[in-house]
């Protein structure tokens, strides 16, 4: 065997973490990081409050990517982001978080309201008189097909 040893890049470790790890619903999560003494806790944020026996830390939980999700929150809303999620997101999944980085900004153009000019439906009137038209059209097509006289 030779004496060449691979390194343990972050892609390589994400990569080996994906393939040979299962997932275990009832495990507890997995710490990412542990935050400086003094960070507040911000559960919308990510980070939240940890009891290690009688010590308090706040942490920051490795996100489990097959829950990962996205939403379009329309730029008019008045009280940004936490108030759309406390409202929308966190009834359903209480402990989704987003991260702040990750947000983007941007604007949606809907061409059919802005652009699209629909043509006037036609009146019941001119509906019923094309009927008429195509039923006198066809009076004695159904006689002449079935070879009767009528």
């Amino acid at each position: 065997m030779s004496g060449r040893r691979a390194k343990l890049t972050a892609k390589r470790k994400k990569l080996l973490q994906t393939v040979l790890a299962g997932r275990d619903k009832k495990a507890e999560r997995v710490v990412k990081r542990v935050l400086r003494c003094g960070t507040a806790p911000d559960p919308i944020r990510g980070l939240y409050e940890s009891r290690d026996g009688s010590k308090s830390r706040v942490v920051e939980y490795e996100p489990d990517t097959a829950l990962r999700d996205t939403e379009q929150i329309p730029l008019q809303e008045e009280v940004g982001i936490e108030a759309f999620l406390q409202r929308e997101v966190l009834p359903y999944a209480g402990d989704a978080w987003y991260v702040a980085k990750s947000v983007k900004i941007g604007y949606e153009i809907s061409f059919n309201r802005y652009f699209h000019k629909p043509e006037p439906m036609r009146t019941l009137d001119e509906i019923g008189d094309d009927i008429l038209a195509v039923e006198r059209e066809t009076e004695g097509l159904l006689v002449e097909i079935l070879g009767r006289s009528g």
